[in-house]
């Protein structure tokens, strides 16, 4: 006894609507990759090549009611700004915040600058430099 087949003979009527279906679903994926490598190109570029300013924290020295912090900024030549950093208690609180100018037109500068608190902060974190 044999098996009748319920297939159709393939390229006889056409594509089934699965590939149809199939290709569709790749033409809105590769679109929509497309799209969002785009959109982090355009971030990245933003993020990093349009930053005038910017800084990292080397050290820092906390005392009773200060914060020396030791700064490596680096900037555009002839580009002013500024960067804010805040320092925290023990405890998790806020004791001081302040932000800082750079401008000139050195495009490397290292600052020691000082951080007033009001009770001894164990933290000295840089928030962010903006370029006016």
């Amino acid at each position: 006894m044999s098996t009748a087949s319920t297939r159709l003979p393939e390229g006889r009527y056409g594509r089934s609507s699965d590939a149809r279906a199939d290709r569709t679903l790749k033409v809105v994926g590769a679109v929509l990759g497309v799209a969002l490598l785009a959109l982090v190109g355009y971030f990245g570029y933003h993020y990093v090549g349009e930053s005038k300013i910017s800084a990292e924290v080397i050290e820092f020295d906390a005392t009773k009611d200060a914060v020396k912090v030791h700064l490596e900024v680096r900037k555009d030549a002839g580009a002013s700004g500024y960067c804010t950093l805040r320092s925290q208690a023990e405890n998790g609180a806020e004791v001081g915040r302040a932000d800082f100018r750079f401008d000139g037109d050195a495009t490397r500068i290292d600052k020691v600058v000082t951080l007033r608190t009001t009770s001894l902060g164990t933290t000295a974190e840089l928030l962010g430099c903006h370029a006016d």
